[in-house]
């Protein structure tokens, strides 16, 4: 398990990635909000373990601007015993857990386990490619953190596509699975409601600076692009 613990006391640092590391966990550690959001955009963590007061950017704000990013990574928040509002702002912007100072590793680390059993199971309904997250349950997919609103049909298709991302599907292998038609020839079918999809996508891709998760493959069919 990796994990990223965001802390500037450094005498709690010390003996949270002590106790991590005893159980195994490879554990990097940031001391002051600017690294530690640079860090948590950039690498791929299994949880991150977030203070709330932070040198250069608070944690609430990394915890913000994560979640505007997509990015799905659980997070803990650390935050002292009489910061009540500011857990609630961290819970409604997007934080899995909090915990109070001072605490017991122990605790913290049984927090995370419990966390990410949950997330486990979740994940198993949910399909996450870079920024574009797609949930099962909820048929729902978002793009940078904004909703796209999808036909029934336009979802199934995304879906089929986002499960084999960077693979190529011929437009008789879309028109099987998600049409469940036998391949017309003659047929454009799919390169409309592909056109539909990229331009629901497309006011959010221009504002985020983004382009279409969906590439056209010459004389093939389409794939989704493996998104960083």
């Amino acid at each position: 398990m990796k994990v990223l613990l965001i802390e500037d006391e450094m005498k709690i640092a010390d003996f949270v990635c002590a106790g991590f590391k005893e159980q195994g966990f490879i554990v990097e550690h940031c001391a002051n909000g600017i690294d530690g959001f640079d860090r948590a955009s950039h690498g791929a963590f299994d949880v991150i373990v977030l203070d709330i007061m932070l040198p250069g950017r608070d944690g609430l704000s990394i915890l913000k601007g994560l979640r505007k990013a997509g990015s799905a990574t659980p997070i803990i928040l650390l935050t002292a015993r009489n910061e009540l509002d500011d857990r609630i702002e961290g819970l409604s912007l997007g934080a899995d857990d909090y915990l109070a100072k001072p605490f017991f590793v122990e605790e913290l680390i049984a927090r995370i386990q419990a966390l990410l059993r949950r997330v486990s199971g979740e994940r198993q309904n949910v399909l996450a490619v870079g920024d574009v997250r797609l949930d099962r349950i909820a048929r729902e997919v978002t793009w940078c953190g904004e909703t796209v609103d999808l036909t029934s049909r336009e979802f199934n298709l995304i879906e089929y596509l986002m499960r084999s991302p960077g693979r190529v599907f011929t437009r008789t292998q879309i028109l099987e699975h998600v049409w469940d038609y036998d391949f017309d020839p003659s047929t454009n079918i799919i390169d409309v409601c592909i056109q539909r999809i990229r331009k629901k996508m497309s006011s959010i891709g221009v504002a985020a600076g983004s382009e279409s998760p969906i590439e056209s493959v010459r004389g093939v069919g389409y794939r989704f692009r493996k998104l960083a």
